[in-house]
């Protein structure tokens, strides 16, 4: 069964569901409403019995993800500051009550809200052209709370501040070494390889699959509990999207200059 709409496929075919972001012309970033529409069928796929695993990717061969449509999302925060926090809030809270195994299948670059849709995921898969890295400081995007902060429980806290504080690239071999990713193989191999994990676990006890994720989620819930509670931004910057900041870093990006950051500090 597949089903398109413009910028979102889902397929399910051998009890695996693959939903692909179809933004290639972009470098498949995302949109608020992608957003939506991709938790949207993670929900669905999470009740669909017919489906046991679920793989997220992106279009073509260069990108999984580019991260946020920066376009749209200065745009956006113009109107409604807290909206991309609110839809990415709800996005993983999807990943975790969705009790399936989730597969990020990272076919180029994993950048900014890419890297947290594949680092967020149960596994991670890349080819090995790969690129991994955060965007948010650079561009001035607003980062924070549980996504920021899972990423130390995956890779530890002196990489995972590397990661987000530095905005460097990494490659696909090193995000293997780092614990970032959990195979990395040729792009014309993986398809099978994501294929190889996934018929892997459609034949294990579904039931103990979902116990194990639980698991693994609840031991991080104390940390989840307090950075939920809150909102960092208006805690250590209030005034941070009309003073301007976050407009000077987005219209660097578009502009394909560096960002003047000087004026605030």
């Amino acid at each position: 069964m597949t089903d398109h709409n413009e910028e979102l496929l889902y397929d399910v075919d051998r009890q695996v569901a693959t939903i692909t972001i179809n933004r290639p012309r972009v470098l498949n970033a995302f949109t608020i409403q992608t957003l939506r529409d991709i938790t949207a069928l993670i929900e669905r796929a999470g009740q669909d019995p017919a489906v046991r695993v679920i793989v997220l990717t992106g279009a073509g061969e260069r990108s999984f993800c580019a991260g946020g449509d920066v376009s749209t999302e200065n745009e956006a925060l113009a109107e409604d500051e807290t909206a991309f926090a609110r839809v990415n809030k709800r996005l993983y809270e999807v990943y975790r009550e969705c009790m399936k195994p989730i597969i990020a299948r990272v076919n180029g670059y994993a950048i900014g809200g890419g890297n947290h849709l594949a680092y967020m995921a149960d596994f991670t898969i890349a080819a090995d052209h790969a690129v991994f890295g955060q965007n948010g400081p650079r561009v001035g995007s607003p980062a924070e709370g549980w996504i920021v902060a899972h990423l130390r429980s995956v890779i530890g806290i002196k990489r995972a501040k590397e990661i987000w504080m530095l905005c460097r690239r990494y490659t696909a071999q090193q995000a293997l070494e780092w614990g970032l990713v959990n195979a990395v193989v040729p792009l014309a191999d993986l398809d099978a390889e994501v294929r190889r994990w996934c018929d892997d676990m459609i034949d294990l006890s579904p039931t103990v699959l979902k116990l194990v994720k639980r698991s693994f989620d609840d031991s991080l819930l104390p940390v989840r509990e307090r950075l939920d509670s809150v909102s960092l931004l208006q805690e250590v910057n209030p005034e941070f999207i009309s003073s301007g900041e976050q407009a000077e870093g987005a219209n660097a990006f578009m502009e394909k200059r560096k960002p003047d950051f000087s004026s605030w500090g």
